[in-house]
């Protein structure tokens, strides 16, 4: 993957603390909503979860669903959400096994894009609640206003909190590397928290199919970042505030493994840079 011009706005704070979305035009009611939040061991989580979606029934006109995409869980998760009986349109996706976040997503986008049309919009979230759901209503008005994705920004405007230092470190690293050499101008990769819209990915899928995540791991967000880039997608970022109070039980996100996963797509990237390179030399 070379680097990639694409079209970025930030949408920050204002000095009273109120993100500049505040005079955008809302939300459209009537397109659907697709939610994928892959799950693993979230039992204690979900509940939660619903609740907070059960609380803004505006997200879920005709035609929404959730997807909530069991990745090999061994606590109960698949038998709660099959058992859950409330107003949220849910559906279980579950492939038996443990796999990854990227498995998940893949799993998840297949089956919502099989749910809708193109002008649907495909929202993804943690499964842990950590993400303020209240950042939602700006990023659909975004999709609305004609971006293609919009992601959840926690270091533009947003923020971490009752986040381990290191994870913040982290976090700030994948994106400053995502900047320097994927060539994409995002302040947050990771997380799980964006909007698509549904023809955005279906394009993606039908250039990219079985690769478009081969990350299985968490690096996978940015993997699917820059390929959706390399369509010339506008993507914008919105401010959101991450509190990792809310999460019950540890965080799922393996450290080595996940590091590992940035060093292949960064390593494939510079490979790619390099074959092009070569395909353009002059014969000797």
């Amino acid at each position: 993957m070379s680097a990639i011009a694409t079209t970025w706005e930030l949408r920050d704070r204002d000095p009273a603390g109120q993100t500049a979305h505040a005079n955008r035009p809302h939300m459209r009611m009537s397109v659907p909503n697709l939610f994928v939040v892959p799950a693993y061991n979230e039992i204690e989580n979900l509940p939660r979860l619903l609740e907070d979606l059960e609380a803004r029934p505006e997200l879920f006109p005709a035609g929404s669903r959730l997807f909530i995409v069991d990745d090999g869980s061994s606590d109960g998760t698949a038998e709660w959400v099959e058992r859950y009986a409330g107003p949220v349109p849910t559906e279980l996706v579950s492939y038996g096994e443990n796999r990854g976040p990227g498995a998940a997503f893949r799993a998840g986008f297949d089956a919502a894009l099989a749910a809708c049309n193109d002008d649907a919009n495909v929202v993804t979230l943690e499964a842990d609640t950590t993400s303020d759901l209240n950042a939602l209503g700006a990023m659909l008005g975004e999709i609305d206003a004609g971006a293609g994705l919009v992601l959840a920004s926690v270091h533009g405007g947003g923020q971490m909190v009752n986040v381990s230092l290191l994870r913040r470190f982290l976090s700030r690293c994948a994106g400053a590397a995502v900047r320097l050499l994927l060539g994409l101008d995002a302040r947050t990769v990771s997380s799980f928290f964006r909007v698509y819209r549904a023809s955005v990915l279906r394009e993606a899928s039908q250039r990219y199919g079985d690769r478009l995540i081969t990350e299985t791991g968490f690096a996978c967000k940015a993997e699917l970042l820059a390929k959706i880039a390399s369509l010339g997608t506008r993507i914008e970022e919105v401010p959101v505030d991450l509190d990792g109070s809310r999460r019950i039980g540890e965080s799922k996100m393996a450290i080595g493994p996940t590091l590992a996963g940035y060093w292949r797509l960064f390593r494939g990237s510079r490979l790619d840079d390099e074959a092009a390179a070569a395909s353009k030399a002059p014969a000797a």
